[in-house]
């Protein structure tokens, strides 16, 4: 019976290894000869087989390893996003729930991003028609006249259409002001909280969770305030110290924890990279037990500064929320740019979600809030262009997402999401490669698990001279190898693998069988 036992045992070490095939690969080139293109690798398939000689780079995928979760990708479901989709569905219907799919649709190998999270501002910001909150009634401190509804119906529509692509759908909500009346520079443009204000003002956003609620959406997280070290006179944004969030946050969590909302996560900071060790830091400090961790944006500081504050403070959440594109910049730096700040060495930093600005706008980076100087310059970029004409496009901030986003999505209906794993790169060309690793469970743990690789190729420069190197590159994996040569652009690829912790519960069920049967 030792020799039964020892060799189920080893049928199912081999099956650990046998058929660890690459199947599914997307691409994104920089020539855009693929554009978020889907193909599976000739027959036969890429597989792993006994290791041997190593590529010019060698990825090696270690899933002892295991980080934090990734919730998703996506951008801000601005004013100005939502009135031109909305217009979109009445000028073109069929256009409008195209873009949407294409957007959105998270189911498994569909031909689609599968976007996931969505940040809402409450109230208006620099991408709104005009100036609003919820309550602008001056001195309602009882917020009698609170009302949802002062949210442009179009918002909530979207949302509603998003959901029905995407059930999935994370709702991060967050003010770009208080009400103009709770300030003491008495407008929604810049100014800061009046502090005589702050038990209300927390109770002015549960009031937006309430709403949001009844609107059939409850929101995955909340945030106090967008960019609290910024104050211009030109849009909705609001100067808070830390002392000021910090209290906020603990009477609103208070409330959130009595009022039904507990399972909603409260972020903190929501602003640049360059103070990570300073301000939200700081707001750990005062107010750590309220708030669930903080938010980064992109417009000052490196992504390294994420670890400014992880160091500090490792069990608390990383989201990045915001970063916007530039129209007229260059297309495949912007992708490189994207791919090795943002949606992969963004999570590598320890983020759990990332995401960009306006989720549309037209060509010209408008509607914005008249008046306002942001996004002066060329003005920004959303992630998809809806033309005047009743169709639509997605730009360079789609396709570093999509690759990204396709990554770590469920592989089973309400299944478990991607968790970032453990890899390096190495070989005389490891420079060429950036890399993010991610395993996605299953429902059933028999089920093989994903894995699944992100990969730019930036290789693109010799001597100064344009000059675009693919790479054959080994990956390893359980002591075993595969061989791929990315071309320059970003690869995702997937393969599945036996569950080892399944396995191993397997073969310790069997031994005891065999010992009582033994015995």
């Amino acid at each position: 019976m030792r020799f039964a036992t020892a060799l189920f045992a080893g049928t199912l070490l081999a099956s650990k290894v046998a058929s660890q095939e690459i199947w599914d690969i997307w691409q994104t080139t920089w020539d855009r000869s693929k554009l978020f293109t889907y193909f599976q690798p000739p027959n036969p398939p890429i597989e792993f087989t006994s290791p041997g000689t190593i590529g010019a780079a060698d990825i090696v995928v270690d899933d002892t390893q295991v980080y934090q979760t990734i919730w998703g990708f996506g951008a801000s479901l601005t004013d100005s996003s939502a009135l031109l989709l909305s217009n979109l569905k009445t000028q073109n219907s069929d256009n409008y729930w195209s873009l949407l799919d294409y957007l959105f649709n998270p189911t498994d190998g569909a031909n689609s991003s599968g976007f996931t999270y969505l940040r809402v501002p409450l109230g208006a910001s620099d991408f709104s028609a005009n100036l609003w909150t919820y309550d602008d009634t001056s001195g309602d401190t009882s917020l009698t006249d609170f009302n949802i509804d002062n949210e442009p119906d179009y918002v909530f529509r979207t949302i509603y259409d998003i959901q029905s692509v995407n059930p999935y759908l994370r709702v991060h909500v967050v003010p770009w002001s208080p009400p103009a009346w709770m300030k003491t520079s008495g407008t929604m443009d810049g100014g800061d909280l009046n502090t005589d204000y702050i038990n209300t003002y927390a109770n002015y956003l549960l009031k937006c969770l309430q709403g949001f609620q009844i609107k059939n959406i409850v929101p995955f997280a909340i945030s106090i305030q967008n960019e609290p070290e910024n104050s211009d006179s030109t849009y909705p944004s609001c100067y808070m110290p830390v002392a000021v969030e910090a209290q906020i946050g603990v009477a609103l969590r208070a409330l959130m924890d009595d009022n039904g909302f507990s399972g909603v996560r409260l972020i903190g900071y929501e602003h640049n990279w360059n103070d990570a060790g300073g301000y939200p830091v700081q707001l750990m400090e005062q107010a750590g037990s309220a708030f669930a961790g903080v938010a980064f944006h992109c417009y000052a500081g490196d992504v390294q500064n994420q670890s400014d504050f992880y160091n500090a403070y490792p069990t608390k959440e990383i989201y990045f929320t915001e970063c916007s594109g530039t129209l007229g910049s260059d297309w495949w730096s912007d992708i490189k740019w994207y791919m090795d700040n943002l949606f992969i060495t963004g999570l590598t930093y320890h983020a759990q979600s990332g995401l960009m600005w306006n989720l549309a706008l037209n060509g010209s980076g408008l509607p914005k809030l008249p008046g306002t100087d942001s996004c002066g310059g060329a003005g920004c970029r959303g992630v998809a262009q809806i033309n005047g004409d009743g169709t639509w496009s997605v730009n360079q901030e789609f396709y570093a997402m999509g690759q990204a986003s396709k990554a770590i999505l469920p592989r089973d209906a309400d299944g478990p999401w991607g968790q970032r794993v453990g890899v390096s790169v190495g070989g005389a060309m490891n420079w060429a490669l950036v890399v993010g690793a991610y395993v996605t469970g299953r429902v059933s743990s028999s089920d093989w698990l994903r894995y699944s690789l992100v990969v730019l190729n930036w290789a693109d420069n010799s001597g100064g001279e344009w000059d675009p190197q693919p790479v054959q590159t080994t990956i390893e994996f359980r002591d075993m190898q595969a061989t791929y040569t990315f071309p320059v652009g970003v690869t995702t690829l997937w393969w599945y693998a036996v569950n080892e912790s399944s396995v191993a519960e397997t073969e310790e069920s069997s031994i005891r069988v065999q010992t009582f049967h033994r015995n």
